[in-house]
């Protein structure tokens, strides 16, 4: 067969075809080297999938009872690990679906697979009866455990009560609390 025989409307339909092919080739070899590498990568790193996230909002709630709620400006979620990063972060803590305790701090960590929260770097805590804490880390393991707060605490009452101290461990309740280490108190009479 001569392709110069051939009459010029089927000359132009193989021309035509024969175009499409080699640019659909072309877009296929090209799409295949620009990912490449990205496919192997994938592969590779299937064990460390991480989201970075903005506007995060975690909460626990059990049978009609919130626990904890937490807000994060940013942060990055490590599915494996099930830990999220957290960056200025602000909640509070429930008792009875209440707000007993609420806080701020500039970092934090929540690990799904323990159900622990830690926030560090100027963590500020305000309890339900207008204790204020200040603390460098605070860690909360569950409802039932004792809340732990450590590195240059400063609890203060209004003008009634100043204490430093290492370590502070709140109750469950956050009612009650203890503090050890190095502690300083400082007790004023309410001059009415």
């Amino acid at each position: 067969m001569d392709f110069k025989n051939l009459p010029k409307k089927k000359r132009f339909y193989i021309i035509i075809t024969l175009t499409l092919v080699g640019i659909l080739a072309w877009a296929f070899i090209t799409a295949l080297i620009l990912t490449h590498d990205f496919n192997r990568k994938q592969v590779a790193n299937s064990e460390e999938q991480e989201a970075v996230v903005n506007g995060i909002i975690l909460t626990e709630t059990k049978d009609d009872t919130k626990y904890w709620e937490i807000y994060s400006d940013t942060g990055k979620w490590d599915s494996n690990m099930g830990i999220a990063q957290l960056n200025k972060v602000i909640g509070n803590f429930y008792k009875d679906n209440e707000v007993t305790m609420s806080f701020e701090s500039s970092k934090g960590t929540y690990n799904s697979k323990e159900g622990d929260i830690t926030l560090y770097e100027d963590t500020f805590i305000v309890m339900k009866d207008g204790i204020t804490l200040r603390a460098d880390k605070l860690h909360w393991i569950n409802s039932d455990s004792p809340i732990v707060a450590e590195g240059h605490i400063k609890i203060q009452k209004g003008k009634e009560l100043l204490s430093t101290a290492e370590k502070i461990i709140i109750s469950p309740e956050y009612d009650k609390f203890k503090i050890t280490g190095n502690t300083v108190s400082k007790v004023y009479e309410d001059k009415k």
